[in-house]
């Protein structure tokens, strides 16, 4: 299997005219120093979806657009980067997503972000560029990586999928509703039957910065939940952000089906018709 992950030696080597780099942090982080040649898309962290047919169709053609203004015509590769792997709650990995949600055919990500870019003495720019728009093609055949709000209502009925919460702990026991205040949300808890794994423990730290960890490392995680390479996965967070980082390196380590519910904790507390658990988890 070709990993997703590229090194910055790695993308150092890429034939830039055939490489669209993807810089998803804040604008004006990008203005201070990216790497050369790149475009800043921020939106890919920003935006937040429902998982209503008009709220997919938005995000759609909402990212189509936004791909093909950045040049993404289907040959050329996408490297996506953020400033490290834990410090923007996974908004390149989200990037990674919506790209295969998309049916983009050619997909990086720079593992360890800018951090590990900079680490390796390779250098930065602040001039920006114009990229030549292009035609950005949806494959629909992808569409099912993106679950909805029926779907998961759908797997409280099914043991056999595993839901997996990637939420911060303060999230996860119900203390805080989102990464944006503790009352950011109407409701505080989890999805009834979730199993936790703070996205966090995808990543060890290294000498460049936090990197995703092994195969057999990732998987290690999983089994202490019980789940494994042939479960298959339905990841939420709050918004799709840290379930994205979550997402890659389940799919780096071969777990065979792994679908993300984007709409997550923002759509999912907002319906009061949705049952939730509150407080602390029980622990037979």
């Amino acid at each position: 299997m070709t990993s997703i992950l590229i090194s910055p030696a790695e993308l150092a080597e890429m034939d830039m005219a055939d490489t669209v780099i993807i810089d998803t942090r804040a604008p004006d982080a990008f203005a201070t120093g990216h790497i050369a040649g790149a475009v800043n898309l921020h939106d890919i962290f920003t935006y937040l979806a429902t998982s209503t047919p008009d709220g997919m169709a938005e995000l759609t053609q909402k990212f189509a657009d936004a791909f093909g203004a950045a040049g993404l015509d289907g040959t050329k590769t996408a490297v996506l980067y953020e400033q490290s792997m834990d410090t923007g709650f996974g908004q390149s990995c989200r990037g990674y997503f919506l790209l295969s949600y998309l049916g983009y055919p050619n997909i990086k990500v720079l593992h360890g972000g800018l951090q590990a870019w900079e680490a390796t003495g390779m250098p930065t720019d602040t001039a920006t560029v114009a990229p030549t728009p292009a035609t950005f093609t949806v494959d629909p055949d992808a569409a099912a990586l993106m679950l909805t709000l029926d779907d998961m209502k759908a797997a409280l009925m099914q043991p056999d999928i595993a839901l997996l919460d990637v939420r911060d702990v303060d999230e996860w026991i119900a203390d805080s509703s989102s990464p944006y205040g503790k009352d950011f949300c109407p409701r505080k808890g989890r999805i009834p039957g979730a199993k936790w794994i703070e996205w966090y423990r995808m990543m060890k730290p290294t000498a460049d910065g936090p990197m995703i960890k092994s195969a057999d490392e990732v998987l290690a995680e999983c089994a202490s939940v019980g789940i494994s390479a042939d479960t298959p996965v339905y990841v939420y967070c709050f918004k799709g952000a840290r379930a994205s980082n979550t997402f890659l390196a389940l799919k780096e380590a071969g777990v065979k089906d792994v679908r993300i519910y984007f709409g997550s904790w923002n759509e999912w507390s907002r319906d009061p018709s949705l049952p939730i658990d509150e407080g602390l988890p029980f622990v037979a």
